[in-house]
Formats: structure tokens, sequence, C-alpha cells
């Protein structure tokens, strides 16, 4: 199933199943519980980020080609940071570049997203997918200099600016992708296809990353995690591709969509 949320004609946030023919049928209960799929067609003005996140955790340095092109050490075990709730944001709505603490080195990163649905704890990798309700596109924005330079050792500074990860444009659940590990995954800048790899180059696949981070740990249903991004990062090319005011970003993910964004500055 394709789950969508949006905001109907009285403001209100709903969930929909989106339908083969574009259009959703409004859900009733809770995602991450009980819920059914009503006859009544969702009354969509605005598309929203498809979850609100209890938390993200991300998963840096996670594909060997990436992990080449910036020169760093293939990591023994999963490498762990997390990005703030303020961080979300919704499709086609501004990634803004800070302002207030400024920052001339703002970069994007295609990212397969993964949503915990149920309490997850000590899971083994055999039965990691069974914790998962679904995946959607993410946009890892971050700050290259505030994660490398500035940040006093840390990358969260560069990380966790508002707007700094887009979600979307929906949730398909885990019967529509058996195998995580084996999609299509790129970026758009402008038209220009500046990341274009696949899934299966994770070095920790998405099973593995469950089994690191739910260890002595409960991942709470509405947990995001972010799976890392492949090569083609805009600090690794020569001149740099930093995001500027008026640029576009698209995230492309193979039987997920396109999350797209355009990119302003943060007033």
């Amino acid at each position: 199933m394709k789950i969508i949320r949006y905001l109907d004609t009285a403001g209100e946030a709903r969930y929909g199943a989106e339908q083969s023919d574009g259009s959703a049928l409004r859900i009733e209960g809770d995602i991450f519980g009980d819920y059914d799929v009503t006859t009544e067609k969702a009354d969509v003005v605005k598309l929203l980020a498809p979850v609100v996140p209890t938390q993200i955790l991300c998963v840096g340095l996670n594909y060997k080609k990436h992990a080449e092109e910036t020169k760093a050490k293939m990591p023994e075990r999963p490498i762990l940071f997390v990005k703030g709730v303020n961080t979300l944001q919704n499709p086609g709505d501004p990634i803004e570049i800070p302002t207030a603490m400024a920052s001339s080195e703002v970069d994007y990163e295609c990212e397969l997203a993964v949503v915990i649905g149920k309490p997850c704890k000590n899971v083994k990798r055999e039965e990691a997918l069974d914790y998962v309700l679904g995946y959607t596109c993410a946009n890892d924005v971050s700050a290259r200099d505030w994660q490398i330079k500035l940040g006093g050792g840390q990358w969260c500074r560069g990380k966790f600016f508002d707007t700094f990860a887009p979600l979307g444009p929906r949730l398909v659940t885990t019967d529509e992708i058996p195998n995580p590990n084996a999609l299509k995954i790129a970026t758009v800048l402008n038209g220009e296809r500046v990341q274009d790899w696949n899934t299966d180059d994770m070095i920790f696949d998405v099973p593995a990353i469950i089994e690191f981070l739910s260890g002595s740990t409960t991942l709470v249903p509405g947990t995001v995690i972010l799976t890392g991004t492949p090569h083609g990062v805009g600090m690794a090319f020569n001149p740099p591709k930093w995001l500027k005011e008026g640029d576009e970003v698209t995230i492309e993910i193979e039987g997920i969509g396109e999350l797209t964004n355009p990119v302003k500055l943060e007033s």
C-alpha cells in the first residue's frame, strides 16, 4: 500500500491510501496500530511528509563508493548520528539555507528512509524487516562547513538545521518493497542527475542497520532511519555543487517516487 499524509480543506492532517489513478481514499485510525481504508475519497489540499517522526536516526558513510569519494576509512560498524524532529520538511516546501548561523556549503544527500512500525529492541537481522512499516524518500541535507569544520568534531550541528530532512512523497509498505537493498536511487539537481546508484551498494544493509540500532535500544513506532547516501554528493565535485537559493532538488527512489523541494535562504 502507498500511504500519504495530507491537509484537507478544513486544515486537518489526515492519512490516505493512494490509488493507481493518483487519487486517494481516506484512512481512519492509527497507521501504527489499527486503521481502516475507507471508501471516502481523500480531500487532498496539500501533501505533507508521510509521517511525523518520533525520532530521526541516521547512518553515515554507508555506501562503498561514497566512502571512496570522501577518502574515508570503511566503517567497521554503522556510524550513528541524529537529526532533530525540527528538521522535517514536506514535499514541495523549501529547504532553507541557514543565514543566522550562516552556511555557504549546504549539500544534498538522497537516502532511503525506513519507518519503524512497532516497538523494536534487540532484533536479529533475520526478523528486522518484520518491524518496518514502510519506506520513503529522504534528503539528508547537510551544511558541510558546520558538519566538518565548525561543529567541534560532531556531525550533528551541520545536520540539525530546520528543513534539513525532507521526507516523501509517500510511504510504501513492505509488501510492495520486499527487498529494500535492490532499489535505484538518485538525486536530480536543477535537471542534472548528480547521484545515480543502487541501494545494493550499502555497506550495512537495512536488516543489519536495524539490528545494530535496536541493540539495547528501543526503536519506538514512528522512528525514521536514514540509511546513508551514495556517491555524487555536492562536496565531491570540483568545484563543489553547493545548494543555493533558486535551486530545485529531486530525490528519486525506485518503487517510491520523487521528492522535490525548492531551495531558499532562511528568512
